[in-house]
């Protein structure tokens, strides 16, 4: 019979909070300790530039509170190869955590309740993106008992997915363009987690919605109702890179700008949209262009710099722009959302933020926008989001 040297077994109902030590003739000492909350990395982020000369990294953390009580997410501290990168307090994880099906954050998973932290991490300047992420949360398990409440837990490991970025020219050409809801903490897009053909996807999560002012920093001058009234409305969409067309939707009418339609399928969101495969599993889609615009077919071969339709307001879309993003599939909502840098553009300049923007776009009134001084010369970056942007020539 094995003698047992020492066991210690403290059995904590609800809370489960399991610790069991010992030795059975020379075994090893293991310590086990019950994590309430579930933490997983289901898309490994992809490093890239943004235009701040710095490298990004943006993907979620999933977070599954599999006990009885609320779970407080305290804080959350990310870690490359083993070293702080990153430290989010209670207030930044309130703004972040996104219940499963929901759109607004909360600070707290429910029992029970699975949760999306959104998560972006930006490296200082001149430092190279980890190999390897894992996670620290402390949380506030209200199933356990009084004295073992507070946790901290260790998980959520995942490689970083060291691809490379697409390489792209500008979708459009002119100046005055604003980097709307771009990446990389704008909620409409980044956090537009949709599940589709049995699983959950963020197509998004990359994707930016070009609109732009005249030269009196205005979306649009006239009737808000009307299509021409809008800088934007009408300008050529370029294609961004050699490539095949792999999907076309043509013949959708304009949306009236100032109000979202109403019963729009999910194969009508795009509008009239084009979808170009760049290789690599790298997919570029347009969407809300103009019906009867779209200047190329499925299977055509299409060269950096060509027209491919024009800015229009048709789809799921308030007002005239072009939605583009970049995925690794051919869906504009079955795929996962990849990032992408744009070779050459200059940044003339920033909007106060999202709210001022949203202002601007509702009333037609100028928007406030601070001159970037000097304008900075952009050499492959992604296009942070509400920044003023000209694009030259291919």
């Amino acid at each position: 019979m094995p003698i047992v040297d020492r066991i210690l077994v403290a059995r904590v109902m609800l809370g489960f909070v399991f610790v069991i030590s010992g030795s059975y003739h020379g075994a090893t000492q293991t310590h086990e300790q019950m994590t309430p909350v579930l933490l997983q990395v289901e898309d490994a982020p992809v490093p890239f530039v943004g235009t701040d000369g710095r490298t990004h990294l943006v993907y979620e953390l999933w977070m599954t509170n599999f006990s009885s009580g609320d779970a407080k997410v305290e804080k959350v501290e990310v870690l490359g190869d083993g070293k702080v990168i990153a430290s989010l307090d209670a207030a930044a994880i309130a703004q972040r955590l996104q219940p499963a099906g929901k759109r607004n954050a909360n600070d707290k998973l429910a029992a029970s309740e699975q949760a999306l932290l959104f998560l972006h991490v930006t490296l200082p300047a001149g430092t190279a993106a980890p190999q390897r992420l894992s996670h620290r949360v402390s949380i506030h398990a209200e199933a356990a008992p009084p004295g073992q409440q507070e946790i901290t837990e260790n998980g959520g490991t995942a490689v970083v997915n060291h691809r490379a970025v697409a390489l792209i020219s500008p979708p459009l050409r002119g100046e005055g363009y604003i980097s709307a809801d771009s990446c990389c903490d704008a909620t409409r897009h980044t956090r537009a987690a949709m599940p589709i053909n049995g699983r959950v996807w963020i197509a998004q999560r990359y994707a930016v919605d070009w609109e732009q002012m005249d030269g009196q920093g205005r979306i649009y001058n006239g009737p808000r109702e009307k299509l021409e009234s809008y800088t934007i409305f009408g300008k050529p969409v370029l294609a961004v890179a050699d490539g095949m067309v792999v999907a076309v939707i043509d013949g959708l009418p304009e949306q009236t700008p100032g109000k979202y339609p109403t019963n729009i399928s999910l194969n009508e969101a795009d509008g009239n949209s084009v979808i170009l495969d760049l290789g690599e599993q790298r997919y570029a889609m347009y969407a809300h262009m103009q019906p009867g615009s779209i200047k190329v077919h499925k299977g055509e071969q299409v060269k950096v710099g060509h027209v491919i339709g024009l800015v229009g307001n048709t789809g799921n879309s308030l007002v005239p722009h072009l939605h583009f993003q970049v995925s690794a599939g051919p869906s504009s909502l079955a795929s996962n959302g990849l990032p992408y840098e744009i070779r050459n553009f200059e940044v003339t300049g920033k909007t106060p933020g999202t709210k001022a923007f949203d202002e601007a776009e509702e009333k037609g009134t100028p928007l406030a926008v601070t001159p970037m001084k000097p304008v900075r010369q952009v050499t492959g970056a992604l296009p942070l989001d509400q920044l003023i942007i000209s694009f030259a020539g291919r």
